[in-house]
C-alpha cells in the first residue's frame, strides 16, 4: 500500500475483499508462466523484490519457477525508503533498511517486484536504488496489483491483476510471510 502523507494518515476500514489466499496462489502461478515466456526460461534472469511485500512475492515467484524449469533464480531485497521523493520533508526520516540483493545484477534481466503499483514513484525510486548495484541488461517491472491513478509515466511488464480504485482508496496485500493473513483486500477511509 503506498500512502504518504505529512499529515496523520486516516483510519482505515477494509471494504471488501478482492482476493483469497487460492486467487493469490494462481495469480502468482500465472505470473511465473508470463516470466518465463518473455524471457525464454530462466538463463541470465533474477528477481529483486521491494521492501516490504514485493520481498516475499519475488521469492515466491522464484521459488514457483524454480520448480517449474528445474533452475534456481537468485532473488535479492531492495529498500527505496532513501530514494523517495514522496515522504514527508517534515520530523525524522524514515530509517531505510538494508538492500540484500547479494548477487550481480549486471547484465541480467531483472524482474522487479512490487506489491502495488499505484503513483509510479515507489518504482521510479526502485530504478534509481537497483542502479546503485550495477547495471542490468533489462529491468522488468512485475507487480500484483495495479490499481491506477499514475503520476509518472511507469508501467508494469506484468501485471497480477488491475483494480480499479477511487483516488482515496486503497488496496491491501496481507501475505502470511509480512501480517499472518493471505489476502488483497480493499480499504477505505473511516467516516
Amino acid at each position: 500500500m503506498t500512502a504518504r502523507s505529512t499529515a496523520r494518515s486516516p483510519r482505515l476500514t477494509v471494504k471488501a475483499q478482492l482476493m483469497s489466499a487460492s486467487e493469490i496462489e494462481r495469480t502468482l502461478v500465472r505470473l511465473a508462466h508470463e516470466i518465463l515466456e518473455k524471457n525464454d526460461g530462466t538463463a541470465g534472469l533474477g528477481f529483486v523484490g521491494i521492501r516490504k511485500r514485493g520481498v516475499p512475492l519475488a521469492e515466491r515467484l522464484a521459488h514457483i519457477i524454480s520448480r517449474i524449469e528445474k533452475s534456481a533464480v537468485p532473488v535479492g531485497a531492495l529498500d527505496v525508503t532513501p530514494y523517495r521523493d514522496d515522504l514527508t520533508t517534515q520530523g525524522p526520516k524514515p530509517a531505510a533498511q538494508k538492500n540484500e540483493i547479494g548477487f550481480s545484477i549486471t547484465d541480467l534481466n531483472i524482474i522487479l517486484v512490487d506489491d502495488v503499483l499505484y503513483t509510479g514513484r515507489t518504482a521510479r525510486a526502485a530504478m534509481d536504488a537497483l542502479f546503485q548495484h550495477g547495471r542490468p541488461k533489462r529491468v522488468q517491472l512485475c507487480v500484483f496489483v495495479d490499481r491506477g491513478h499514475r503520476e509518472l509515466p511507469i508501467e508494469a511488464t506484468f501485471v497480477g491483476r488491475q483494480i480499479q480504485t477511487m483516488p482515496q482508496e486503497f488496496v491491501k496485500i496481507q501475505l502470511k510471510e509480512v501480517d499472518s493473513a493471505e489476502k488483497v483486500v480493499l480499504m477505505e477511509p473511516q467516516v
